[in-house]
């Protein structure tokens, strides 16, 4: 009983451990996928934040090539100030908002400036450098005392020669350029090649610094806030305590920007992420928790089933010790029963069976392929005089009716027809038109032969050629024959049907010519169930050609079935003819 209870127990703990690790697999899964979604957001988010950063700022690139061209511009960093300098110097500020617009001569002087305070001599600046040289200069830093922040654009002014006779400088104030950013989502900011934070939409951020060859960002005074890094697959993750308007756990992207010599950064709170993956972990634990304990029950269930059964085998044991003799009597007189009981049923199912071929032959063949056809005319007929009602066509309604009423009478004789063959009776043969029972079977088989996508050739031009025979069971011959042909030739690319009716002296002759893949056999086609169809296409018992070969033979004509010398298989029919109005026997 211990061992049983320290089974469980072990089974149990066993589970769980499962499921654990099960749970911490789907949560590693979910918070990776989570984590690689969030950083594709963010990576549009950092890229767009880039883009309409970097296109502010080269307005004002703009600006100071277009100042450089200006012809004022251009005399005075080579002869000095003019009256009208300051003038297009103070528009062109105030037109730009830019900060302040300055010129200065070939030495880095400055010889004029809107503002007033710049420093006299910015010759030892990089941007202002490479300007003198002859190419445009960028850079950024403070404007004392107009602003800490500030973004340099210099311009090379040339002479007619082409040599380079000072410079334009145009100052960007960064703080009008990053005002409207602040405090929107996600936390972003950029960096310079020292690691400085000099553009950002929380200002807590400003001036921050990153250690060398360090992640994170320490404060330009104070204590350094609680910070740490981890990486998770490709993903670095932070985290911060840097404030309330800052994510306490954040995921750290990074794009490159060097038309501006600064790198953007993001910061993309993960607290969602990780809830989610979370929950999901936990939805799959408590299923397979709720599963597990599910099992549980019903194998203690189980268990205690057995042990009541075991009871109760050991009771019926030691009652029916004194039966014993007795019980293998019956069962001996039970075997002898039984195998009787086994030979009554083998002979009713052998009777069984022989009916069931019997009515095959009889009924199924001559119901499936002698009524379906009109009942399909029926229908079709029906659904057009439908149609025919709701256009406001009540003429051409009235002759779908009527052709329903024609093909009723057409069961009844069907009908007639199957009840003297069932009866062995012999059905009189009249002197029908076969170019009319022809058009009638093409007519039938017209919606099978579109769906198959048949092109027919067939002479429609009426001629009277009289054979002896019956209409309907004639009919259904050529309607089992163009029915075949359409549905052999499923698979060839191209698909034609030739018939053709002629009459050469006392026999007539209907052939069927179609481009299909030909007949397999021609000695079994018209052999009882031989069919090459697939198991699941309609009409595949192969008795259509079996009964269609009857019929004609009952008329005293022949079937014959062949292949072509250019592929495909031609079915003729060959009838003896008979004159019109000629009754039969």
């Amino acid at each position: 009983m211990r061992d049983g209870i320290g089974q469980r127990v072990l089974a149990v703990l066993a589970f769980s451990g499962i499921v654990l690790a099960l749970a911490i697999g789907v949560w590693r899964y979910a918070y990776d996928q989570g984590l690689d979604q969030l950083a594709a957001r963010g990576q549009a988010d950092l890229a767009l934040a880039g883009d309409r950063l970097v296109g502010q700022l080269q307005r004002y690139r703009d600006l100071a090539v277009l100042m450089a061209d200006h012809p004022v511009i251009s005399i005075a960093a080579r002869y000095g100030v003019t009256d009208g300098t300051r003038d297009v110097l103070v528009g062109a500020a105030d037109k730009t908002a830019a900060l302040d617009v300055l010129v200065l001569s070939a030495q880095g002087q400055v010889m004029a400036s809107v503002s007033g305070n710049a420093p006299m001599d910015l010759g030892g600046y990089p941007f202002v450098k490479r300007a003198l040289r002859g190419a445009l200069g960028w850079g950024h830093g403070p404007a004392e005392p107009l602003t800490q922040r500030a973004f340099f654009h210099a311009a090379p002014v040339f002479n007619d020669a082409g040599k380079v006779q000072g410079a334009v400088v145009v100052v960007t104030d960064l703080n009008g350029i990053d005002y409207n950013w602040r405090g929107t989502n996600p936390a972003a900011f950029f960096t310079d090649k020292a690691g400085e934070v000099y553009i950002a939409n929380r200002t807590e951020l400003l001036f921050w610094k990153r250690s060398a060859g360090a992640a994170g960002l320490i404060p330009p005074t104070g204590a350094p806030p609680a910070f740490s890094a981890q990486r998770v697959g490709p993903h670095e993750i932070w985290q911060l305590g840097w404030g309330p308007y800052l994510p306490g756990e954040a995921l750290h992207l990074t794009q490159a920007l060097p038309v501006i010599g600064m790198t953007g950064e993001v910061l993309l709170d993960v607290t969602q992420t990780r809830a989610l993956a979370f929950a999901q972990a936990a939805a799959v634990a408590a299923l397979c928790l709720a599963f597990g304990s599910l099992l549980f029950l019903a194998s203690e269930r189980r268990r205690t089933l057995a042990a009541a059964n075991v009871q109760l085998e050991a009771r019926v044991a030691k009652r029916t010790v004194a039966l014993r003799d007795t019980n293998e009597k019956l069962v001996e007189e039970a075997s002898v029963r039984e195998a009787a009981q086994v030979a009554l049923r083998q002979a009713q199912d052998d009777l069984v069976q022989a009916g069931k071929l019997s009515a095959l032959g009889q009924m199924s063949a001559g119901i499936s392929h002698e009524l379906n056809q009109p009942l399909m005319a029926i229908r079709s007929f029906a659904e057009n005089a439908v149609q025919f009602l709701e256009r406001g066509k009540p003429d051409r309604a009235g002759e779908n009716l009527t052709r329903i009423s024609e093909m009723s009478q057409r069961m009844a004789r069907i009908i007639q027809n199957l009840r003297a063959f069932a009866r062995q009776e012999d059905i009189a043969q009249d002197c029908i038109d076969v170019h009319k029972v022809l058009h009638a079977a093409l007519e039938l088989t017209a919606g099978h032969r579109e769906a198959a996508g048949v092109t027919l050739h067939w002479d429609a031009t009426p001629r009277d050629i009289q054979v002896r025979g019956g209409e309907v069971r004639l009919g259904q011959v050529f309607v089992n024959l163009i029915t075949n042909a359409a549905d052999a030739m499923a698979e060839s690319p191209m698909r034609e049907l030739r018939v053709d009716a002629q009459c050469e002296g006392d026999q007539v002759s209907v052939t069927f010519r179609d481009t299909g893949p030909g007949i397999e056999m021609p000695d079994k086609v018209f052999d009882p169930f031989y069919t090459t169809k697939a198991v699941d296409q309609s009409s595949g018992m192969g008795l259509g050609l079996s009964i269609s070969y009857g019929i004609v033979q009952s008329f005293g004509g022949q079937i014959r079935g062949a292949n072509q010398d250019g592929g495909g298989a031609v079915f003729t029919v060959i009838l003896e003819a008979g004159a019109a109005k000629e009754q039969a026997a």
